[in-house]
């Protein structure tokens, strides 16, 4: 057991060094003792005995100090040793070193913001019981033209009954409800899911307070109930724990509040209030169709069934579906994805491209530490070679560089997650939306990656200088370091290709902001085909309970529009269920009377509007054919619809569409509607086509929910405040939401992209900033290290005007060779990001010119300072210098 007596003896130097190192010198003074003892035993005099002694035991200074490298941390005393060297070192120059931490505290803290925005978004799993097993189920075509259909509730109950692949199924539809009348409050309109009984259980997730929904809560005849979130309840109700039974008002109608959801439960996310139960606020009609596509699934796989197999399963009875139903849009396959890819699949592609874009950046931070910390042991050579003459060994010198680059580093990520806490508070405020918001913070495996990093980081940028700057040829060292030498010509070209791979990633990452930028500029300049400027518009939904009949909807939004369109510079005034730019919200299926029956299996497919006579004219959608809708063409006598320009090319391309009837699926075959009139087309998405489109009568008085819209003279903004005190006045608890001007909700359409393309175009710009800067150095260093020979130049005859291009090339050769290197490697690297271009291709000449350009002017702008010093030195000046 003499390991175990050593590591005691160890631990015990390290804590008690004192009192240990006395207690050797009473050991080591113990058994010379006894040797004198004993020699003097042996018949030796005392001054013979203890000369015998010191004869047998050597030099006792020498037996201790080997005790003491045996039992003490040698190791760790040399290596604090090197890090008070290396820290006095950096305090003698603090520009250096602020310099140096700033940059990589840029680099890190930009790494560790988007590592912990993919891990919480895209990798950490969802908080659920076996997510594994969870899975979203979409309908699908077969063809692969769309793969991530809603489903319809028809669709949903056939699963149900018929797939064996799965433990549960569950059925859920975001919708608004008007919150009002609790407490005196003001109402307002609440973000909803309405969900089978069965979704909680499925998750595994157990209320805080109160319970779940009970099976036979969930069907049309049942007292209406609701499950709060934890958000609501504390928000609105103060986290009164008596909510539970009582009545709130939703819609005007009275729903008991039966249980809290816990404040971990955000799912699909943090803008969803409260929950209803689907089958008591759908219609069991509804709930049987095939051809109504607004529901999501969710279901939990058997454990032993793997994704594929379900798949198969769920598409072979699609396709029975479809052969059952082959005159309606019932598509004829399904797509299984996991719940969590299902959630985030629309921000996973922009998420990894930003996050790589912080990756370059990283990179080109340490490119130019390195940079710096090339230059500065180049200006520590002859320092270096003279210890190293002294028998300092080349393994100590490269640590003490190491260690240096490692505390730079470390103190870099210190402030990097400084940097990182606030890009991450930016982020979540700016980006609400995305996915998992609530869930995005900095947690263990991040630190440890940030560790991680920090050590990567710090041997990167302190391995190449200290294995450059550790030459075994002193002799030539102290030699080059000489200023009758133009010395260090090695050091300069480790410095210029370090130079030019940052230049590399530099142009990389700006061919990438371009691209991003041109896409998001070529998408907002798409026109929408209606007005966008000086336009407010607000979402108004009538509840049930007071609004039971068609007549009375009506009056409401023809009392609305007459008194709104009396406010001081109002120029129209309009209502629409959905609004250009909003998304593709519904598509119904429909025949045309006049022509003849399709074949079976096809049908006609609109997307559906319902809009009051003047919304054309506040939108300013031009009228091509025909007339608009009449203000009293409304209930039963509502049968002029309006229809777009592509649904004509598409359905009626040799023929005036004008007087001919939409028979809608629903109807029966009776032709109620008659088309007088075509308009130009607006777009649902920016970065999609037209679609064909049906603008219904929203006088029919069938809907509830509508989309004010106001066109101002100047600023729309104005108007919010009037308008909603009208809406007060006409129904003091009907709330309006979503107050917005048409401008802010193209930016929403098109947040995605602006979000990429501004925070990829941020991290270029930083990039070629730090660029610059390197550029600037290694030409003030080649300007430094040839301060005598250009002296020795101009003294011999050469012209300033040649000394100033011979600099400027100097400078310039490694921006030449990264630009190069960088417009290869972009080539390909362009093709990547395909997928998120809109009308730009990802080899844009235009795109690639402009960087070449913006790279080499801002190069010649570094350069040109330290070349016009180096033209303008005084030959005598620089040659006393020696």
């Amino acid at each position: 057991m003499r390991w175990l007596h050593k590591l005691s003896m160890q631990v015990r130097m390290l804590f008690r060094r004192r009192e240990e190192g006395a207690r050797l010198d009473d050991e080591l003074q113990f058994h010379l003792e006894q040797q004198v003892a004993e020699n003097m035993a042996a018949g030796m005099s005392a001054e013979e005995a203890r000369h015998a002694a010191m004869r047998s035991f050597g030099n006792p200074t020498a037996l201790r100090d080997e005790a003491r490298d045996t039992w003490q941390w040698n190791w760790l005393e040399q290596l604090w040793r090197d890090v008070c060297y290396s820290t006095r070192t950096l305090a003698r120059t603090p520009g250096f070193t602020v310099v140096a931490i700033l940059v990589m505290a840029l680099g890190i803290g930009a790494n560790v913001a988007l590592l912990t925005v993919v891990r919480s978004v895209l990798l950490k799993p969802l908080p659920f019981k076996d997510i594994g097993r969870l899975v979203r189920l979409f309908e699908a075509s077969s063809d692969g033209s769309f793969q991530d259909n809603i489903v319809a509730g028809g669709t949903f109950a056939s699963w149900k009954e018929q797939a064996h692949s799965f433990e549960d199924m569950a059925i859920t539809k975001r919708v608004d409800y008007n919150l009002s009348d609790t407490g005196g409050q003001l109402p307002e309109l609440v973000n909803a899911h309405i969900t089978s009984w069965n979704l909680f259980p499925m998750l595994g997730v157990q209320m805080t307070r109160g319970r779940n929904f009970l099976p036979n809560e969930d069907q049309r005849s049942a007292n209406p109930v609701v499950i709060l979130s934890w958000g609501l309840w504390k928000r609105r109700f103060g986290g009164d724990p008596g909510i539970i039974g009582r009545n709130i008002l939703l819609d005007s109608n009275s729903y008991t509040v039966i249980g809290i959801l816990p404040a971990w439960f955000t799912y699909p996310d943090t803008r969803v209030q409260l929950w209803t139960a689907l089958y008591h606020e759908r219609s069991p009609e509804l709930m049987q169709m095939h051809t109504a596509h607004t529901f999501d699934v969710i279901a939990r796989l058997k454990p032993d069934v793997s994704i594929q197999q379900a798949s198969a399963e769920l598409n072979t009875i699609q396709r029975q579906i479809r052969i059952q139903f082959p005159d309606g849009p019932v598509d004829d396959g399904a797509n299984i994805r996991p719940l969590l890819e299902a959630e985030v699949r629309t921000i996973k592609t922009g998420l990894y491209v930003v996050f790589a874009a912080t990756g370059c950046l990283l990179l080109i931070a340490c490119l130019n530490i390195a940079n710096l910390l090339v230059a500065r042991s180049a200006a520590r050579r002859k320092e270096t070679a003279i210890r190293s003459a002294l028998g300092g060994s080349r393994a100590r010198l490269i640590r003490e560089q190491l260690i240096e680059s490692l505390l730079l580093s470390t103190f870099g990520g210190g402030v990097g997650l400084f940097f990182a806490s606030l890009i991450l508070h930016w982020l979540v405020a700016a980006r609400d939306d995305i996915p998992r918001a609530d869930a995005i913070h900095i947690d263990g495996i991040v630190l440890l990656f940030t560790v991680g990093i920090i050590v990567a980081c710090g041997l990167f940028a302190g391995l190449i200088p200290a294995i450059s700057s550790s030459d075994r040829q002193i002799l030539k060292t102290l030699v080059e370091s000489s200023r009758s030498v133009s010395g260090g010509r090695q050091s300069t070209r480790l410095r210029q290709l370090l130079l030019a791979l940052e230049v590399g990633l530099t142009v990389m990452l700006l061919i990438g902001a371009g691209l991003l930028i041109k896409s998001y500029r070529q998408l907002r300049s798409v026109d929408i085909g209606c007005a966008t400027t000086n336009v407010l518009t607000m979402d108004i939904n009538l509840p049930k309970v007071g609004y039971e009949t068609a007549v009375k909807r009506v009056a409401f939004f023809e009392q609305l529009q007459q008194r709104v369109r009396q406010l001081p510079g109002v120029r129209g005034v309009g209502l629409a269920s959905v609004l250009p730019g909003q998304g593709h919200r519904r598509d119904d299926v429909f025949a045309i009377a006049e022509h003849p029956p399709l074949p079976r299996g096809q049908a006609l497919d609109a997307s559906t509007r319902f809009v009051d006579p003047s919304y054309f004219q506040a939108q300013q959608i031009p009228l091509l054919l025909g007339r608009f809708p009449e203000p009293n063409e409304r209930y039963q006598n509502a049968q002029a619809v309006v229809v777009n320009e592509s649904l004509v090319r598409e359905y009626f391309p040799n023929e005036n569409p004008i007087g001919k009837h939409i028979v809608p699926e629903l109807s029966e075959g009776i032709p109620r509607y008659e088309i007088v009139g075509v308009v130009g087309d607006t777009l649902e998405d920016l970065s999609r086509p037209a679609y064909q489109t049906i603008y219904y009568p929203l006088y029919e008085g069938m809907e509830r929910s509508a989309v004010l819209v106001v066109r101002t003279a100047s600023d729309p903004t104005v108007q919010a405040i009037p308008v909603q005190k009208i809406i007060g006045e006409l129904d003091r608890d009907l709330p309006v939401a979503n107050v917005l001007t048409m401008d802010q909700i193209l930016g929403q359409s098109t947040l995605n992209q602006s979000f990429d393309a501004k925070l990829v175009l941020a991290f270029a710009v930083m990039s070629l900033v730090l660029a610059a800067v390197g550029l600037f150095g290694v030409l003030s260093y080649i300007v430094a290290q040839r301060t005598t020979e250009i002296g020795i130049r101009i003294a011999l005859g050469a012209q300033r005007e040649q000394v100033l291009k011979l600099m400027l090339l100097d400078g310039l050769r490694p921006a030449l060779v990264g630009l190069v290197l960088g417009l290869a490697v972009s080539i390909g690297a362009s093709r990547l990001i395909q997928s998120l271009l809109f009308g730009t291709h990802p080899l844009d000449p235009v795109v690639f010119a402009a960087v070449c350009f913006v790279l080499l002017v801002v190069a010649a702008l570094a350069c040109v300072v330290p070349a016009w010093k180096a033209s303008r030195l005084d030959p005598m000046q620089a040659l006393r210098m020696e």
